[in-house]
């Protein structure tokens, strides 16, 4: 049911990197503590000294920006309920989405297909039938699912990604965004290390979505 959701980082892995070296910086500015020169990996060595001892709000001194397609808008609402972010997203105010694609959710029994695909064809249907009457896509989207595929650009801090995946990795989450951002820090964990280090799979859920758990040195 996942199989098309897309997770990309947009911010080029060399600037990734290069923030952690900032964030070394930062910190060493309130310590007073410079050195020459810093590196990648003098910069997770500093990081992971900061995270033990909850000095989060030094690696606030950066940012990642990620697209995230192929998810349902009821996703992205639950995406944008995050505070300290900016985000685009796919707007339905002024894209035609005759032909939207249905996010189905990983429950659904293959017999009851029937019923999710003859719903979203006729929204489809109903959505078409109203452009064509003349109504702009501002007034068609009344009748638009919040299952449809869509598309959100989100950008934020490294502390605030890291408290998105804390939140949104965990069991209680919704099997959607946890999805999402699962596939994220699985992508970044190893180019951030040691930020994302501590999310680790714990199981999968009654939906057979994976979930994590904050496992803390």
């Amino acid at each position: 049911m996942l199989e098309f959701m897309k997770v990309e980082i947009l911010t080029p892995t060399e600037h990734l990197l290069e923030q952690l070296k900032i964030i070394e910086l930062a910190g060493r500015t309130a310590y007073q503590s410079f050195k020459d020169p810093i590196t990648v990996e003098s910069a997770r060595k500093f990081i992971a000294m900061l995270l033990r001892r909850g000095h989060e709000s030094v690696i606030e001194h950066s940012s990642m920006t990620v697209r995230f397609s192929g998810v349902s808008r009821g996703e992205t609402h639950e995406q944008v309920r995050h505070r300290l972010c900016a985000f685009t997203q796919e707007s339905t105010r002024y894209v035609d989405e005759k032909g939207f694609d249905f996010v189905p959710p990983p429950s659904m029994k293959p017999e009851h297909e029937k019923i999710f695909a003859s719903m979203a064809n006729r929204m489809r249907e109903d959505y078409k039938a109203l452009r064509e009457l003349g109504y702009p896509p501002e007034d068609a989207r009344q009748v638009l699912p919040i299952g449809m595929a869509n598309e959100i650009v989100h950008t934020a801090n490294f502390r605030e990604w890291r408290h998105i995946a804390r939140l949104r990795t965990s069991k209680a989450a919704h099997w959607e965004i946890r999805a999402a951002i699962v596939k994220l820090v699985e992508q970044v964990r190893g180019t951030l290390a040691p930020l994302f280090d501590e999310f680790q799979p714990a199981g999968t859920c009654r939906s057979g979505v994976t979930y994590f758990e904050s496992v803390k040195e």
